[in-house]
């Protein structure tokens, strides 16, 4: 697998093409979760061997980890067409049966978010998923009759957030099933030179330090980042991406030194001004810094609880005594430091 070239001037002037040019396109490319790439290789290897597509595949984590990149990785390392679709975009047995039906042999099918998928469709995909078929209903009531279809075979790759809303007999379907770790800040920067060098911005190593520290663990942040702070280094430096420039850019977009954003803070000060340290439920916590619940839950919340700031306790969320003093506040006397839930 080749390195790609520079991102061209048309690509960088669009975010989600950009995003995509700086994505890897084999195992080989693919920087961290080494016990997964491992894994993964050993599967489509053996598939390639035995001429037959791989066994479906689960990845479960957080946003950003790289399921998606990953996907498109497997596509590849097959020479296999791809299909993208999402969990809340099959609403209907019908929308997967549309889709089930059009794929070509051994393609991958990426399904994203698929613990969000409608249960009858969901039931269509355990047939699909084991035989190969899909059972099309034709009509209504006592007359409904449903005629077998089969399909050609293929290898779903579904991706998750929430591995505990998939219902076991989803689960047990997939051959496969890897979990994607957030990165160490070492494996950050190896991606942030890589963009960088992708980007055709000078990235020093003490920048590329500050940025990865920043990054919540995260690659897409870590590259988010560091298109920010290229733009800053390009409209109000030399063009070299240094480490004042970094901190510079960084303060401008209300990022922290521990990679705290304009959410995190917001979840905190409501936690602690509002509610005095918690106990407070999701939905309330969510309310008050005006986004949703999910959101709030997926997004923030992994990270604060990973940094110790946050405890989530079987009477809501609490704040930690880590979490007032980097607020620089002080806790009440009654301040509510409960034992996390397990």
């Amino acid at each position: 697998m080749h390195e790609r070239d520079a991102v061209s001037p048309d690509a960088q002037g669009d975010e989600r093409q950009l995003e995509g040019a700086l994505r890897p396109r084999g195992l080989d490319e693919f920087v961290g979760q080494e016990r997964v790439r491992e894994q993964l290789s050993l599967v489509l290897r053996s598939a390639q061997r035995r001429n037959r597509a791989p066994d479906h595949i689960l990845m479960s984590g957080g946003p950003g980890l790289g399921k998606t990149t990953l996907a498109m990785i497997i596509a590849a390392e097959m020479g296999a067409p791809l299909r993208i679709t999402s969990g809340p975009a099959i609403e209907r047995s019908g929308d997967l049966a549309a889709v089930l039906s059009t794929l070509q042999e051994g393609e991958v099918l990426f399904l994203d978010e698929i613990h969000r998928m409608a249960r009858p469709a969901e039931e269509m995909l355990y047939v699909a998923m084991e035989d190969f078929r899909v059972d099309v209903v034709v009509g209504k009531g006592p007359g409904a009759t449903a005629i077998p279809i089969d399909i050609a075979p293929f290898t779903l790759v579904g991706a998750t957030t929430r591995a505990g809303m998939l219902p076991a007999p989803l689960r047990d379907r997939f051959g496969f099933t890897a979990h994607m770790d957030f990165y160490t800040p070492e494996e950050l920067e190896l991606i942030l030179h890589r963009s960088a060098g992708l980007l055709g911005a000078p990235l020093d190593e003490d920048a590329a330090r500050e940025i990865a520290g920043r990054s919540r663990g995260t690659p897409r942040i870590a590259n988010r980042l560091l298109r920010r702070v290229r733009d800053y280094a390009e409209v109000r430096g030399d063009g070299r991406l240094s480490l004042t420039t970094a901190r510079a850019a960084l303060e401008l977009y209300e990022v922290d030194a521990l990679g705290m954003d304009r959410l995190d803070r917001a979840i905190l000060d409501v936690l602690l001004r509002r509610f005095r340290g918690g106990p407070v439920g999701l939905s309330t916590l969510a309310v008050s810094v005006g986004e949703e619940a999910e959101t709030v839950e997926v997004v923030a919340e992994p990270f604060l609880v990973r940094s110790g700031f946050l405890a989530r306790t079987p009477r809501g969320r609490v704040a930690t005594p880590q979490a007032w003093a980097h607020m620089g506040l002080t806790p009440p006397p009654d301040a509510a430091f409960g034992a996390a839930a397990p």
